[in-house]
């Protein structure tokens, strides 16, 4: 199973990304998480850019999602909404094909974004229909260093909690 993970955050030293690497070390055999970090590189969405091919960033991004057979996403909250580099990520799949059908689920990384959250759960059930609404977990890591966050994945506790969401949604993918 070759799941991408995708961070929703454009800083080198993200919560979520860190967040994601860990799940990557976590999966079990047969089960790839693919990280994507890359947010920041994408050029802002222009319908008129998708005519012709697509700005390298975009194209690569494109392949990634396609070669999955499924994507989680984990994002910060700006300003109580979907970060823009996020939101820019989505606009260039809403008209392609990679998304629709993919299967989608979300990781969040802090005890608030419930308002990001709740828009994200809206834009992603809109351009794919195998967004997961309950395929979800939850961990408090705000503040957290990178390598606090991969200590805090090393508690056998949190390990087993990732291993099961990566289960579920692989057997979700697997539908």
């Amino acid at each position: 199973m070759n799941l991408l993970a995708i961070s929703g955050s454009g800083r080198k030293a993200s919560t979520n990304t860190a967040m994601l690497r860990a799940v990557s070390a976590i999966a079990r055999p047969g089960h790839e998480v693919t990280v994507f970090d890359a947010i920041a590189d994408l050029p802002v969405f222009s319908p008129d850019l998708e005519s012709g091919s697509l700005p390298e960033p975009v194209e690569n991004f494109a392949a990634l999602v396609a070669r999955s057979d499924g994507v989680i996403i984990s994002s910060p909250e700006y300003v109580r909404a979907i970060p823009g580099g996020l939101k820019n990520a989505i606009d260039w799949l809403v008209s392609r094909d990679e998304i629709i059908d993919k299967p989608i689920a979300l990781m969040h990384a802090s005890h608030r974004g419930d308002d990001m959250l709740g828009q994200i759960r809206t834009v992603l059930s809109t351009v794919s229909t195998r967004f997961s609404q309950d395929l979800f977990v939850r961990f408090q890591l705000m503040k957290k260093s990178p390598e606090e966050i991969a200590a805090h994945f090393e508690q056998p506790d949190n390990r087993q909690v990732v291993a099961a969401f990566v289960e579920s949604f692989a057997r979700y993918c697997g539908r």
